[in-house]
């Protein structure tokens, strides 16, 4: 059988994605889980986002705060609307106060189309993530 791009031995399907600001990781934190903030990466929350509680954003993502330690990282399970299954996402702010790298990674992905779908949306999260920091830091 012939390796998969992103297949794992226990996880499915995995993608990550990382870029690097120049502001500190408490201002890249504070963004991430500020209203706009979530909103970008999560979508508009139907309720507040809290350890060991589920939540449900209005375009129908749906999962459960796993971990969340403050300007460190956040893991939590996810689920798109039109998915069978349950994947998981850690994000991670690693840096100084000079420059941050938002580190996102999902795991337990279905199939390769799975990964291709999330990659394209991650792509596009990062991006959009980037703009607004780098309006925020002007």
């Amino acid at each position: 059988m012939e390796n998969q791009v992103g297949k794992t031995k226990d996880v499915g399907f995995q993608f990550g994605i990382r870029k690097t600001f120049p502001v500190s990781t408490e201002k890249v934190w504070d963004f991430l889980f500020s209203k706009n903030g979530l909103k970008i990466w999560l979508g508009k929350l139907k309720n507040e986002l809290e350890i060991k509680k589920e939540y449900e954003t209005e375009n129908g993502i749906t999962g459960l705060v796993r971990v969340f330690k403050a300007n460190s990282h956040i893991r939590l399970n996810w689920k798109s609307k039109n998915w069978e299954n349950m994947s998981t996402i850690q994000i991670r702010v690693i840096g100084n106060q000079e420059k941050t790298t938002v580190a996102i990674h999902q795991e337990k992905l279905l199939n390769a189309e799975q990964r291709a779908e999330m990659k394209e949306h991650w792509n596009e999260i990062m991006n959009k993530i980037g703009t607004e920091i780098k309006k925020a830091s002007r």
